[in-house]
């Protein structure tokens, strides 16, 4: 950022010594002048002067003999912007020419150089961009484009047969179906080979052609939504312009950098802008950035001072300025610019006040208005900075990787040892003749016969029977308002073994109350709230008079005397901090309510506590903030400076002036760790905060400083002066505040803000618990909160022992730490975020080994990044599954880290819920997504993917006893029809229907968490279960084959039609066998999967003699086949039933 300078002005030849007369009530920085702010410029704009002293004198030593770097647009924006033909100047000259001025030869060679770097592909994309900048300048920008399309007409096959046959299964099949074309491996109708897998690519790239369009439409509507841009217009409408701007509609995606945007209420930002004007007259506008990062509150921008002074919307067209603004970047809450205006409007008159050009004033995040925010109110012009792929809404849309269930992967190593299998059936076969003749086409040959053993549906089925658990999670009436946003994971639900949860938000309501009051002597809860009303109702009681004598001898030595203060007054003071200290701003609704919007709700319940005790805030802007007092008057301040809570300071400040005695006060509210070092020293505030924080309260510290006129200027020009750096912008003005405002501050008091507990959190956790689910709960707030809220949501258990570790240093603390859990793995483990990180740093291994032991664990003063940390270390260390559960942006990290991402919908927003892969609304709903659902689609699915695998083997095993029987030659059993129709409409419907079994009731589900303990463990499907099914297959699939021969009759065909339908018989038995509880679609698919088979059997003359079929010869040798290979398996089920009976049915 060094190498990026200033801007360099010149003064208008419109003005007086370097003044613009612009439109303006009252100017802060020429407050004390009696009339005349022509004299002495520089002492007027002492920052503006120094910095400027320091960016002329880089930029002379840097752009030395680049003279002639500039536009070659046209004459007149050479002659009136750039200004080619004047040389440089010495840094004194720079120094003497006055503030803010830089050589003139300066102002195009940056300003061509930096959009040179932009178009060069450099990483530094800084832009200063000028006020009507020419075409070719912002031609070098990316377009502002929306394109989300994953696809065009070239690329679409490409991708999509890529991403299909890079799967094992596909890729399998497509060189089975390929072989087909080879006259030497042709074996029956291709169709039956191709068909299985044709069908799958054209439902998946109709799926994916469907949702691709759908992406272009969406992108279509954003491109073509039509915005307002003011424009110059010739002299022929110059006189119809008195109304307003010349304005010119165009469609999103042909807006450009440099443009002016007019904006109207509830209308998106096409591009990141710099808010310039709005049409309200404190230069403040509401938006909405739901979308952007998902919080529901609206937030307040600013405009730019100079452009909101202007006396039309107008006058911004004739504006000779030029903003600079950083290289984008992703951060929503960062932006580091300056707006510089060189020379007056051309409509200026000389009898306005005077500001100084040219100017610079510093931007920041509170001018910007992001790209896919909303307007909430009024109208907005806004100058285009960033467009395109360089917004911050795209550059923040992440596509995190694809999550693939664990049963997938499980099914896919099962997929290749059956291929082995595959091939080493071929060359038994194969070497049982001998290899010979052309032995390796006869293997080939025998491994496209037994390609069903890899059955293609199987991937079908799972894909089908993941819809319908979606289904099921959705309209599930129990769990209203459920999304599944990640279709393939639903039986990852059933394998979690560890819960990450936040606290604020999921376990709490996130709905905040003022409940206690300490002010060192004196303690007010929230029965007693009544006697805060009482005592500032008498301090305000006397009226105006009073309230300015109490306010003008308010003074830092009384906390001395605090005892000799009557106690109203000290009331006063604190209730009347914090009814300042905030970024509340009360808002009129339609139906004439007022709500008040703000960014946190604990600030929100501490304005709504003020107005409950009689002091209500009635109007806010950025430059006055009015209140009314119990007796009913108004009170004014002007708001001086503002220091918004972030989250590395922990802290919020305010500097405000009393309208009726001009005194001037710096109050600040903000988390005790950092307070306490910053108010002057006591005895109680240490106490209390553990005190209240072991009560389950949000604890803030309320403080206050008077400042003098001349103090408050000192501080003010140190303050801008870091305000318009480039480097280390945050840094220098955190330097400032905390050196010239934050000492010795009076303490007045310590407010504590209960967050309510979710419904039935402490019934879920209990029931996760017993589940054998670990649950860890990842949080922001203090280690005495947290412990507070891990008790009372019974995350503890009775009498448990909490072990605190905090504050640790070093790694002998850490070793010692570990040591000590490891000897006490039933204790509850309570740990701040420092001590954390050093044990993630120093001992990674053993700390995630000893802390996966504990029965549960509260992290606290987790940063979103050591949340995510933790998940990827735990699903690392333990191979097992992680679910994490959330509700605001902080926890999206932590959220797509995990293996399965739950969000809930809360009033931090919807980030969460739409990063996460299932959406609730509430926590208690987790009980009933894993335990019943969870369990039932990986029950289901694992015994579907057995069971189709099974089917495969069958057929298989009797192709292979048939060809060993007939001199081992590759000829095929089945062919054509019968072939296609096995996998489909034969077995289909029975087989799919298992996805609608359940073992157990979903009331013993839920009563008996431990049934899903047993899950957990894999053994549904396992190698074991594996290797029964595969010996199933292997007898069943001999018995058929074997029987039918000895059966045999004069006919190769009466081979195929007992065989096959005995096949079809023991597979509808099968089904039926496997089914734990009959559902009525079960029951429909049994008989009219028979009734069809039966019915086609007249239609295939072929392959089924119907004279034969129709004897009692046929019956009865099918009759023996299908006992002799299913009734054995009824018998084994039946014993192993009564001798070592599953969990569920000790329940029935």
């Amino acid at each position: 950022m060094s190498d990026i300078p200033l801007r360099n002005f010149r003064r208008s030849r419109n003005s007086r010594s370097g003044y613009a007369p612009l439109r303006t009530e009252r100017d802060e920085h020429d407050a004390n002048e009696n009339g005349s702010v022509i004299g002495n410029t520089r002492q007027s704009m002492p920052a503006q002067s120094s910095v400027t002293k320091v960016a002329a004198s880089a930029t002379n030593q840097r752009w030395k003999g680049k003279k002639k770097q500039v536009y070659r647009d046209d004459l007149e924006e050479q002659e009136g912007l750039l200004r080619d033909g004047e040389g440089h100047d010495s840094e004194e000259e720079v120094g003497r020419a006055g503030p803010a001025r830089l050589p003139t030869q300066e102002r195009p060679t940056s300003r061509s150089s930096s959009s040179k770097k932009h178009a060069g592909g450099s990483k530094d994309k800084s832009r200063t961009v000028p006020f009507r900048p020419p075409e070719r300048f912002q031609a070098r920008f990316a377009p502002n484009t929306v394109k989300n399309q994953k696809y065009n007409a070239f690329t679409f096959l490409p991708i999509v047969f890529y991403e299909q046959f890079k799967f094992f299964f596909n890729l399998y099949f497509l060189l089975v179906a390929l072989s087909q074309f080879v006259p030497a491996l042709k074996i029956g109708f291709i169709a039956t080979y191709i068909a299985p897998l044709a069908f799958v690519l054209f439902v998946t790239m109709g799926k994916e052609a469907h949702d691709d369009y759908k992406r272009h439409l969406r992108d279509k509507e954003a491109n073509s939504a039509k915005y307002l841009i003011l424009e110059s217009s010739g002299d022929n409408t110059s006189s119809s312009l008195d109304d307003g701007p010349h304005t010119r509609s165009v469609p999103s995606s042909s807006i450009r950098v440099g443009d002016l945007i007019l904006l109207e209420k509830n209308q998106r930002v096409p591009a990141d802008l710099v808010l310039l004007r709005t049409s309200d007259s404190s230069g403040t506008c509401f938006i909405r950035t739901d979308q952007l990062d998902g919080e529901t509150d609206w937030k307040l921008r600013a405009a730019v001072p100079i452009c909101q002074k202007l006396q039309s919307d107008r006058d911004l067209l004739g504006l000779d300025a030029e903003i600079y603004a950083d290289p984008p970047i992703k951060d929503i809450h960062t932006f580091v610019g300056t707006f510089s205006i060189n020379s007056s409007p051309s409509q200026s008159t000389n009898d306005l006040p005077m500001v100084p050009v040219p100017t610079v004033e510093p931007l920041t995040a509170e001018n910007m208005l992001w790209a896919n925010t909303v307007l909430a109110a009024g109208s907005a012009i806004g100058f285009v900075v960033y467009t395109g792929a360089e917004t911050r809404a795209v550059m923040n849309t992440s596509h995190p990787q694809t999550k693939v269930g664990l049963l997938d992967l499980e099914i896919n190593r099962l997929a290749k040892i059956l291929c082995a299998v595959t091939f080493a059936l071929s060359l038994v076969l194969v070497a049982l003749n001998g290899f010979r003749g052309l032995w390796y086409v006869y293997v080939l040959r025998f491994l496209i016969l037994f390609s069903s053993i890899i059955p293609i549906s199987l991937r079908v089925n799972l894909d089908m029977g993941k819809t319908v658990y979606a289904s099921q999670i959705m309209n599930d009436p129990e769990i209203p308002g459920a999304i599944v946003r990640t279709s393939t994971l639903p039986e990852e639900l059933g394998r979690i073994e560890y819960l990450l949860s936040d606290k604020t938000g999921t376990l709490t309501q996130n709905e905040m109350e003022m409940r206690k009051l300490h002010m060192g002597t004196v303690s007010y809860g929230f029965e007693s709230m009544d006697e805060v009303a009482h005592q500032l109702h008498v301090a305000f009681g006397s009226g105006d008079k009073s309230h300015k004598r109490q306010m003008s001898l308010m003074t830092g030595a009384q906390l001395a005397t605090r005892g000799r203060r009557d106690m109203s007054s000290r009331v006063k003071d604190v209730v009347l901090s914090l009814a300042l200290c905030h970024n509340v701003t009360p808002v009129s609704n339609d139906d004439g309510t007022v709500t008040y919007q703000a960014s946190s709700p604990d600030e929100v319940a501490i304005v709504q506590w003020t107005e409950s005790v009689g002091l209500t805030l009635i109007f806010r802007d950025r430059t006055l903030i009015k209140l009314q007092t119990p007796s009913g008057d108004h009170i004014s301040f002007d708001v001086l400076d503002i220091f918004p809570f972030t989250s590395e300071s922990k802290r919020m400040g305010i500097i405000v002036r009393d309208q009726s005695s001009g005194d001037i006060t710096f109050l600040q509210k903000g988390a005790d760790v950092v307070m306490a070092k910053i108010v002057q020293r006591n005895d109680w505030l240490e106490e209390e905060t553990g005190n209240m924080a072991r009560e389950g309260l949000r604890t803030l510290v309320m403080a206050k400083r008077k400042m003098s006129e001349q103090s408050y200027q000192i501080f003010k020009e140190r303050h801008h002066a870091a305000s318009v750096q480039l480097e280390g912008r945050n840094e220098a003005m955190a330097a400032v505040v905390a050196e010239c405002l934050e000492k010795d501050l009076e303490l007045l008091g310590l407010t504590g803000v209960e967050d309510k507990l979710q419904d039935e959190v402490k019934s879920t956790l209990e029931l996760l618990r017993n589940a054998g689910i670990k649950i860890w709960m990842l949080t922001g707030d203090k280690i005495e909160t947290a412990t507070c809220i891990a008790i009372s949501t019974k995350l503890v258990a009775r009498n448990q022992y909490i072990h605190q570790v905090a504050k640790l240093k070093t790694s002998d603390e850490v070793r010692d730490q570990l040591e000590f859990l490891q000897s006490k793995l039933d204790c509850c483990l309570v740990i701040d975020g420092e001590s954390l990180q050093l044990c993630l740093n120093s001992f990674t291994n053993e700390f995630i080994e000893i802390a996966t032991k504990l029965s549960a664990v509260v992290a606290c003063r987790c940063s979103p990044t050591q949340k995510a940390d933790v998940a990827r270390l735990i699903r690392k260390h333990t191979k097992k599954r992680v679910c994490c559960i959330g509700d605001g942006g902080n926890d999206v990290s932590m959220i797509q880290a995990a293996d399965v991402g739950v969000g809930i919908v809360g009033k931090e927003g919807k980030q969460a819920s739409l990063a996460a892969d299932f959406s609730v609304i509430q926590f208690s709903h987790l009980t009933k997504l894993l335990l019943w659902h969870g369990r039932n689609s990986y029950r289901r699915s694992a015994k579907l993917a057995q069971f189709v695998i099974h089917r495969g083997l069958i057929i298989s095993v009797m192709q292979a006893v048939f060809s060993a029987i007939f001199y081992f030659a590759p000829i095929a059993l089945y062919q054509g029809w019968l072939m296609a129709g096995y996998a489909t409409v034969y077995t289909m419907a029975p087989v799919f229907s298992l996805v609608l079994d359940k073992d157990v009731n979903e009331d013993l589900a839920l009563l008996y968490p431990e049934l899903y303990k047993d899950l957990t463990k894999g053994r549904v499907l396992s190698y074991k279960t594996f290797f029964t099914w595969l010996e199933i297959s292997l007898y069943q699939g001999s018995a058929i084959m074997i029987m039918s021969l000895i059966l045999f009759e004069n006919e190769f065909l009466n081979i195929v039609s007992i065989s096959f339908t005995a096949l079809i018989l023991n597979e509808l038995i099968m089904v039926a066998l496997e089914i734990t509880t009959w559902h009525v679609y079960m029951v429909i698919a049994e008989i009219a999967t028979l009734l069809l088979y039966a019915i086609s059997i007249v239609f295939l003359p072929e392959y089924f003699d119907l004279s034969f079929v129709l004897s009692v010869r046929f019956a009865w040798k099918v009759a023996v086949i299908v006992a002799v290979s299913a009734f054995p398996l009824y018998v084994f089920k039946f014993i192993k039933s009564k001798i070592s009976p599953a969990a569920s049915s000790k329940l029935l």
